[in-house]
């Protein structure tokens, strides 16, 4: 295997694309960082590309594309998340390898997400930990053992797939679905709702309904307007229910809780902890801790980074 001669990350999200260059730091740690918006497959491959021919990779770089599933890691496919309309059978791995030769790999948002937490933020080398990305969609990376798990098709961890109640908002393309009520998609749905049955007068409502965001509902319930805060306590509820599904499944001793729950965390975890208290098994409730993700806004460059890291051997360098 040829030296790597620099690292990058691209994460993929519902709303914009992060592409990362690292160098060739020790740890993969964010040295320049942009934005884009995500539109269809080739604007934004086109426009990461193109960073990272500004950023001079050379001629073996390491490349890690982070995306919401269902993707096929094992062809280097994103095959059409349900918060990336447009993005079927998409080739990246192939794409970015034919651009830049090197070594391109494809993981799942939440388990790259996993991996930078484990490693520089909120779960630092524990043994048993389960992060849980909540931004656009919900979904969750699994450490067990101190590895990563991404079963057969790196699909584990999908618990924003799970059916909560018959009926509800809409997320990962089933009504009631734990993303349904406690993804930043979800919220904004459950908004709406309450924005119609007002007739639009609500604080969190920009006009036209279909406009509101998770984003207008947290900033309203700052301002302590009620109707925002019942909708992210209903969402904390949820989530109580979904945690005390991996508490209960796994046995993790972090369990870690990224975007969403960071920013809102004030109106969610009340409701969050009362649900805890009354599903999860006891002992396994009180030897779990429940940590804000620490890594931040920075978390999204840190995910992608940490693939390229992680399939270069370099974590377990540090460890062994």
């Amino acid at each position: 295997m040829m030296r790597p001669t620099a690292y990058f990350g691209i994460n993929i999200g519902g709303t914009r694309t992060t592409i990362t260059s690292s160098g060739l730091s020790d740890a993969p740690i964010a040295k320049r960082t942009i934005d884009i918006p995500t539109i269809e497959p080739e604007g934004t491959l086109r426009q990461a590309t193109e960073l990272i021919e500004k950023w001079e990779p050379g001629d073996s770089p390491v490349i890690g594309v982070a995306c919401g599933n269902p993707l096929d890691v094992s062809k280097g496919l994103i095959t059409c998340p349900p918060n990336l309309p447009g993005w079927d059978k998409v080739p990246v791995v192939e794409m970015l390898q034919n651009t830049f030769g090197g070594q391109t790999y494809l993981m799942n948002d939440a388990n790259a997400g996993a991996l930078a937490e484990w490693w520089f933020g909120a779960g630092r080398r524990c043994q048993h930990m389960a992060f849980i990305t909540a931004g656009t969609g919900f979904g969750a990376g699994l450490i067990l053992n101190g590895k990563l798990y991404e079963g057969v098709l790196g699909n584990a961890g999908e618990i924003g797939h799970l059916r909560l109640e018959n009926d509800g908002p809409i997320g990962y393309g089933k009504a009631g679905s734990v993303e349904g009520f406690c993804s930043g998609g979800g919220i904004a749905q459950m908004g709406q709702a309450v924005a119609t049955e007002y007739g639009g007068d609500v604080a969190f409502n920009p006009g036209p309904i279909e406009k509101i965001t998770a984003l207008h509902i947290g900033k309203a319930a700052e301002k302590g307007d009620p109707h925002a805060k019942e909708v992210l306590a209903l969402a904390g509820r949820q989530m109580g229910k979904a945690i005390a599904i991996l508490i209960d499944l796994l046995n993790p001793e972090v369990i870690v809780l990224g975007s969403i729950y960071a920013r809102c965390r004030p109106f969610l975890e009340p409701e969050m902890r009362k649900i805890l208290a009354e599903e999860a098994l006891e002992d396994s409730l009180h030897a779990c801790d429940i940590r804000p993700a620490k890594l931040g806004e920075d978390l999204s460059a840190y995910a992608a980074l940490s693939i390229g890291h992680y399939h270069q051997g370099r974590f377990e360098e540090e460890t062994g």
